[in-house]
Order: C-alpha cells, then structure tokens, then sequence
C-alpha cells in the first residue's frame, strides 16, 4: 500500500499529569469524589497538553459503506438499509440525528462505498452534510476472498485522513453505519488477536440463535479464505469494509493532530484497534464512550485495555454512544476550568492525617 500513515507521537508527559492531578485534588471536594470524571478530565488535559481543556466544534462522523459479505446472510436486515440509514441521517430522523441536534454537534455522513449512488445536496447551515468519496459500490465477498485490494484499502485510509485534516475543532466523534459490519468488527478483532471468532462474533443487527451460527460459519470461511492476510493492513484490506479503512485513516489523522477521538461502539473500536496495532500511541488520544451490548465489544475494550464510560446495553452504532457520552466531556473539561480551589473559595482543605 502507498498511503504514507502519519506518526504518532508519545504524548506522556509526567510533569503535566502532574500538574493536572494537583489541581484536581485541590478543588473543592474530598480527594477523588468525583470518580472516573476525573480520570477523564486528566486524560482531556493530556490529549490537549494543557492543565485547562477546552473543547472546540466537535464533528460527529458517520461513515457508511456496504459488503459482499452481507448477501451470505450475516445480518438481520438486507443491503438496502444501508443507503436507506444515510438518507434517514440527512433528515434528520436517525438517532444519531437526533442526539447531534441535541447536543451540537456538526454531523458529517461519508458515503465510503454505498452499494446505492446517494445525490449530493445543499445543506442549511447546522443540517448534515454528505461527503462522496465512495471508493467502489461495496466490497467484495470476503468469504471468497480479498473484500478490498491493496490500493481500495489504501485509497480509503487517504480519504479519511483528507477528511480529518478538513475538518474543524479539536473533537472527533466516531459513527458508522453499514449492513454487515459487526461481521467485519468480529473478523478484524478474531484475526488481528488471534481470537477464535466464535467469542468475537455475536447477534449484530438482531440475528436469532441460528442465525448466529450460520454468521459463525460464515466468517470463520472469510478467515480461511485470507489466511494469509495477517499483518494490521492486510488484514483490513482483505476482511474491512470501506468505511472501517476510511474510519482507520480518519483515526490517525485525528491522533497526529492531537484531536480527541471519542469512539463509539463495536465497529468502530474496530478501526480504533486497527489504528492502534499501526501506531500504539493513538490510544493516549481516545476516550471510549460505552460498552456494546455486542458481544465481541468487551473483548476488544480488554485487547486496548480501554475502560468506556457508560454501560447502556447499546447495539445501535452511528455514533449514537458517542453523542450520549459528549455531556461527560464537556463536564470534565468545565470541572478542571471552572470548578473552585479551596484556596481561591477560601474554603478549608481536608486535614492531613
């Protein structure tokens, strides 16, 4: 592949943490009261590098594609829903729609490879956006073979790194969408850890007990098929999806400018595991949003020892995790700016014992 990845630094600096750490026990409250908040307000600070965060014009982005792999039966809904999902984004009817409205966020939809052509359009200022930078109308059947070739792949990793350095703000937030793409998140952790893929593979989109064996077989011949395929770059390109490469490109790039990356669920930890496995460092920029209801989600979060911050029992994908835990971050970062030292309140401090 010729894609040129960005590198990404080590960002560890002790006397920041440090700095960030004293001013969290010196605010107003017993040591620690305000629990995992204020671990995710010191990881804030590292990511941004300074003892006062700030976040700026978060970009909610969902990327969409479709896959060969689907017409075996994976998931419980049909290729169709695909496009018809990035049109439900686009007017706002979706629940990622919704949950960016709410909270503010710019949301951009990508169609990666849609198996449908979807009209770009004009947009009023605050409505979702599509971007084209459709790399083919779906891949191929990975059960058969190579879902992408080498330069599909890489075109894919280029656009989402575009993308990214396009965009403005200091925050993304990670959404996908994509008729069988939790087979490609099972494939992708099975290969790229070497975990038998009938603990990474779970119900997806809704499949019943058979169904979920008939997926099982199905990947494990998607494994078969490119066995060779075992290094992190091969493995996306002959089991991911053009969204998930996108996704990848999308990471490293917002890693490389020190963006926070909030990461949704099951596929897009996958890209994040993927990025990861390039660059170990892009997990110093990452803040996971919630545990999946899916059931590979816990294995992957143990693989990138990531510790999400809500634990809702979703499945949806699209972002939607990620917009619901936007709030948390927002309030990690006004507690460290905003919140009272006992010095300045001049309130007395806990004793020393």
């Amino acid at each position: 592949m010729n894609t040129r990845l960005p590198l990404i630094a080590d960002i560890a600096d002790p006397q920041l943490t440090q700095a960030l750490q004293h001013k969290l026990d010196h605010k107003t409250k017993p040591l620690g009261s305000l629990g995992r908040l204020e671990q995710l307000a010191l990881r804030l600070g590292q990511i941004q590098g300074t003892a006062s965060p700030e976040l700026q014009q978060p970009q909610m982005v969902v990327f969409a594609g479709d896959h060969g792999l689907a017409a075996r039966g994976v998931s419980a809904f049909p290729s169709d829903v695909t496009w018809q999902m990035v049109e439900n984004f686009l007017v706002g009817g979706a629940a990622v729609s919704v949950l960016a409205r709410q909270h503010g966020l710019a949301l951009t939809v990508v169609d990666c490879g849609v198996a449908r052509d979807i009209a770009q359009r004009e947009t009023a200022a605050g409505q979702p956006r599509l971007l084209l930078r459709k790399v083919a109308p779906g891949t191929q059947d990975a059960s058969q073979g190579p879902a992408m070739s080498a330069a599909q792949c890489a075109q894919a990793l280029n656009h989402g790194m575009v993308l990214v350095h396009e965009l403005p703000g200091n925050v993304l937030l990670l959404g996908e969408m994509g008729i069988g793409n939790t087979s490609v998140a099972s494939l992708l952790l099975a290969r790229v850890c070497g975990l038998p893929i009938a603990e990474c593979t779970g119900a997806g989109t809704g499949l019943d007990a058979a169904g979920i064996a008939r997926k099982r077989t199905v990947l494990q011949q998607a494994l078969d098929a490119n066995a060779d395929a075992t290094a992190p770059l091969a493995a996306l390109a002959a089991l991911g999806g053009y969204e998930v490469a996108a996704m990848v490109g999308a990471v490293l790039q917002a890693a490389a400018e020190r963006r926070v990356i909030v990461v949704d669920g099951f596929i897009t930890s996958a890209a994040v595991l993927v990025a990861s496995r390039l660059q170990p460092h892009v997990l110093q920029r990452c803040v996971f949003a919630h545990r999946s209801g899916e059931r590979g989600h816990q294995l992957m979060l143990a693989q990138m020892q990531a510790e999400p911050l809500l634990q809702l029992d979703l499945r949806l994908g699209e972002g939607s995790g990620a917009a619901l835990a936007w709030p948390l971050l927002q309030s990690a970062c006004a507690i460290l700016r905003e919140m009272a030292s006992f010095e300045s309140a001049g309130v007395s401090g806990q004793a020393a014992v």
